[in-house]
């Protein structure tokens, strides 16, 4: 089956534990259409570049899927119907990644920026 990344933004004005359950939602719709949630994270409330629906924060959830596009077009089908979700990005990818996303990395485990210029 393919390979899937998605990352979702919800209403700035839900608890953590409603964002978190809005992740378990979505990974039950991808089960119940034959996909399957490979690792899911929490990435927790961020400021936004830019307001959407006059709000100017949001919970961020990041999900790494192995489903059919079936599955996928369903569960976003649901996200964009959701009154809590406010953007949706879902990107196949070839492989997925091994250990936490670049947003769950400490800054030290990064590596290095390149230098500024003076």
């Amino acid at each position: 089956m393919p390979l899937y990344e998605h990352v979702f933004i919800s209403r700035q004005d839900l608890s953590n534990a409603q964002a978190e359950g809005l992740i378990e939602h979505f990974s039950t719709v991808l089960a119940d259409n034959g996909g399957k949630v490979i690792e899911n994270e929490y990435w927790g409330v961020k400021t936004m570049a830019y307001k959407i629906n006059k709000n100017r924060k949001g919970h961020y959830a990041f999900l790494r899927t192995d489903a059919p596009a079936t599955a996928v077009a369903e569960m976003e089908r649901l996200m964009r119907l959701h009154d809590d979700v406010m953007r949706v990005l879902t990107i196949r990818v070839d492989e997925h990644a091994e250990g936490p996303s670049v947003q769950m990395q400490k800054r030290d485990d990064r590596g290095e920026r390149r230098e500024r210029r003076a």
